[in-house]
């Protein structure tokens, strides 16, 4: 993106992580979030705070390690973890509440959004899929430990497109302003 895009404002003064928080608030009471690029001027500017920060110095490596860093911080009473993205500012409520319901129904098995043939993030990963997760490198992210493991998948409107280029953002705030 050329920027620290978690700090990108959305129509109506709230940031890509900003937003991104208060959808974790509806998966957990307790929202921890790792940032690394840009920290801490990323906290600083973010103007939900969630329970906690996680620093990641080797954010560069990519979301693998980012994702290591957030598991190595839960306690053992954690059954597992809900992972999302800052970069997913369209994402249903409805949906997220019903990934919420499953996970808390069933905490052994792994959920995620279904994006057809496949599921990803937003996620839940319960904690005997998380030596699998920590062993991923580079770019990875979970969602091929998601779909190795038969994860049930949950309609979450919203979940693409996604954040990623300078198009996506202006399709994102096109889309968000026409909700207003």
């Amino acid at each position: 993106m050329g920027c620290t895009k978690q700090l990108l404002m959305l129509p109506g003064g709230e940031s890509l992580l900003s937003r991104a928080v208060g959808q974790a608030r509806l998966l957990s009471r307790q929202v921890r979030v790792v940032a690394g690029c840009g920290y801490p001027l990323v906290r600083y500017r973010c103007a939900l705070q969630p329970g906690a920060w996680i620093y990641h110095p080797d954010w560069s490596q990519g979301l693998a390690g980012s994702l290591a860093a957030g598991i190595h911080q839960l306690g053992r009473q954690a059954l597992g973890v809900f992972v999302v993205l800052a970069d997913q500012p369209l994402l249903a409520p409805e949906g997220l509440k019903q990934l919420a319901a499953q996970a808390r129904a069933e905490p052994e098995r792994p959920w995620g959004a279904s994006y057809g043939d496949r599921v990803g993030v937003p996620a839940w990963i319960p904690r005997s899929l998380w030596p699998q997760v920590v062993a991923l490198t580079g770019d990875a992210g979970a969602g091929r430990v998601l779909n190795r493991s038969g994860a049930g998948a949950i309609d979450i409107a919203g979940v693409q497109p996604d954040v990623d280029t300078p198009e996506s953002w202006q399709e994102v705030r096109r889309l968000l302003a026409e909700q207003t």
